[in-house]
């Protein structure tokens, strides 16, 4: 039996999450987060908990001239979904590149919780 709903569909969600951080739009990027929400280091190193804590990782975070998150590969069951991404950034050191895994658990249209798994930081030219 489905039943059907309004709400967006779990990799819906997420693809308009990395549209928005993309555009470094922080109001279209919160809007998918849920207040209460906590993001990870994979697996349970929190690293924001509540709204306003991701809003301010992501506010310094959307300031980098080079952001920006390509997509290699989504993967969804139900709720959860799973983003392989190289992520350009500006480090410390410089201009570079980092391979991401992240893993979002959708509920009810938003984000709940985030799980991100990151490589070592490939600098660039």
């Amino acid at each position: 039996m489905s039943t059907a709903t309004n709400e967006p569909d779990a990799e819906t969600v997420v693809a308009r999450q990395l549209d928005a951080y993309n555009a470094r739009d922080i109001e279209a990027f919160m809007a998918l987060w849920h207040d209460d929400a906590q993001v990870f280091a994979h697996p349970a190193t929190l690293l924001a908990d509540g709204a306003a804590a991701i809003r301010a990782r992501h506010v310094a975070r959307f300031q980098e001239p080079d952001l920006f998150g390509r997509l290699i590969a989504r993967v969804s069951v139900g709720t959860m979904v799973v983003d392989r991404e190289v992520v350009s950034r500006n480090f410390p050191e410089g201009r570079g590149e980092v391979d991401v895994i992240a893993i979002y658990e959708v509920d009810g249209g938003r984000i709940a919780k985030a799980w991100f798994k990151m490589g070592a930081p490939r600098m660039g030219d």
